[in-house]
């Protein structure tokens, strides 16, 4: 009769949250614990070209040190390896020899796919159990599709897996996908199944995957808790007791629980992953998860702008992750073009020659102290940006981000907003008149220096520009993105641009409260 094993990948897929540090006691504790718990496949790392061996890294470049990972007593779980053919020198990999790790899972991407194949030529030969994933099986064309199944019959592995990379699976897909490459698959080869859960769905799907009861051995990839390169995976504790339930297995669901309290649960109070619009979207297309990423990183986009953007998205830049295309249309979407002219002369009318206080929405105003220097600045206009602060009006409100402007209930004052907010407003400039290419793309407060200068304003206040500290918070409004992964290197790019802002001319610039990018400035 057919059997479906269950394979778990959470030291390798599960890695992406943490960069694959375990540490070598908590990795074989893992190993041991799902071992016990009856999982038939532990896939225990990554075969890297990597440098120096690292114990508590589960990324080797050889198999012997991956192996050190392995318990004692086996039971009757298999251990695998995942190698990539782009980032693996497959003459490190020594021939199986009986015991370790008994299989390899190899991977490559629709443009080195023929080079993949050759690839997993050379670790059949070296006499491991082969199973081959090509990356994202949405992303390609049924003939293609037939294409791949006619070299995995030649090559005759193990397993042959339907991998679902960006997560844009549904259950028409799973349909059509399954009965081509059972149709067309030797009927000896089993057919795996990796998911992901950019749409919630990743259950759904492996149950309907288990149900169908193939007329051939399956397997299905889950990890503890789901864990994996966000937004994550199948968790392994849920399709293990479905399992037992509908096909009669053993696993320990205890142990599971037991792993994912002592090694999983802590990670992710630190790392969150799970499904989120964001990456809904980027499956929604069929994009590379770092699109998503990379819109969500620079904190001034809304989902429906993040929507947008890739909808719009080259099919030829898909698989592969381009930052500098990715670039590109997030310049070109947010610099819509409009006639600014009659709101450049009222503000020329607002702002020339006057001394003007900006508000950064900055953690500083939210203390005493703060308000207290603001409110004695002696400026004879204030102008916050991108926030509305509820200790004062201010003579006017500066939006660029519309993630800010779409949380922004009631105006007390003016806007000014640039064009990319697609509002009707009279005080609109063009977003691109505003920005300087060398540097951060979308930091409001350099943004509306620029315009001051643009406008004649002969001096600049500035309160709540704290710049970023690491373990403080960065706004005084928790609800506004902490922006985590900034610090000293961003801190220096704004600070250089508020000197490019002054220079040849420019309104003088001081600080009400305290901020990093003072002593920057002070000692440029």
């Amino acid at each position: 009769m057919p059997n479906t094993k269950l394979l778990d990948c959470t030291l390798r897929d599960g890695g992406y949250v943490n960069d694959w540090r375990w540490g070598f006691s908590a990795a074989r504790d893992i190993i041991a614990a799902l071992t016990r718990a009856g999982a038939d496949i532990v896939e225990v790392g990554f075969l890297r070209n990597v440098g120096a061996y690292d114990p508590d890294v589960s990324v080797c470049r050889t198999i012997e040190q991956l192996n050190r990972l392995l318990p004692a007593h086996t039971g009757h779980t298999m251990y695998s390896a995942m190698a990539m053919r782009s980032n693996y020198d497959i003459s490190q990999l020594s021939p199986y020899e009986g015991k370790g790790i008994e299989m390899i899972r190899i991977t490559a991407h629709d443009y080195d796919i023929r080079e993949g194949m050759d690839f997993a030529r050379e670790v059949k030969a070296r006499g491991y159990k082969l199973s081959i994933n090509p990356i994202n099986i949405m992303g390609y064309a049924d003939k293609d599709i037939l294409w791949i199944l006619d070299q995995v019959n030649a090559i005759h592995p193990y397993q042959f897996s339907i991998v679902d990379t960006f997560g844009s699976m549904r259950r028409r897909d799973l349909e059509r996908i399954v009965s081509l490459v059972d149709h067309n698959l030797a009927p000896d080869i089993r057919v795996g199944l990796h998911l992901h859960e950019n749409m919630a769905l990743s259950f759904c799907l492996a149950q309907e995957f288990i149900d169908k009861h193939l007329r051939r051995d399956t397997t299905v990839d889950a990890s503890l808790l789901g864990m994996g390169r966000i937004p994550g995976n199948l968790p392994i504790e849920l399709i293990a007791d479905y399992m037992n339930d509908t096909l009669g297995a053993s696993y320990d669901i205890d142990e599971l629980m037991d792993a994912i309290q002592d090694h999983i649960a802590p990670i992710k109070g630190e790392s969150a992953w799970g499904y989120t619009p964001a990456y809904f979207l980027s499956a929604r297309y069929n994009l590379h998860r770092n699109y998503a990423e990379h819109y969500l990183a620079k904190g001034d986009l809304t989902n429906r702008d993040i929507n947008h953007i890739l909808a719009g998205l080259d099919r030829a830049k898909a698989t592969a992750f381009d930052a500098a295309y990715a670039d590109g249309l997030y310049r070109d979407y947010q610099r819509r073009r409009i006639d600014d002219d009659a709101a450049l002369k009222a503000l020329g009318q607002a702002f020339a020659g006057k001394t003007v206080l900006v508000l950064a929405p900055g953690a500083t105003l939210a203390g005493d102290a703060g308000r207290k220097a603001v409110q004695n600045a002696g400026a004879d206009v204030t102008v916050s940006a991108n926030f509305c602060p509820d200790f004062l009006t201010p003579d006017y409100a500066f939006f660029s981000s519309s993630k800010r402007f779409d949380k922004l209930e009631e105006a007390p004052c003016p806007l000014i907003l640039t064009s990319n907010l697609r509002a009707d407003n009279a005080l609109t400039v063009n977003y691109d008149r505003l920005c300087a290419d060398n540097a951060p793309a979308g930091n409001s407060v350099l943004m509306l220096l620029r315009l001051l200068r643009l406008c004649g304003a002969s001096g600049v206040l500035l309160a709540g520009a704290d710049g970023y500290r690491e373990g403080q918070a960065a706004y005084a409004d928790s609800r506004l993105h902490a922006h985590t992964d900034r610090g000293p290197a961003y801190n220096a790019a704004v600070a250089a641009g508020m000197r490019a802002v002054t220079a040849g001319g420019g309104p003088t610039l001081a600080f009400v409260t305290p901020s990093e990018y003072e002593p920057l400035l002070s000692n440029a």
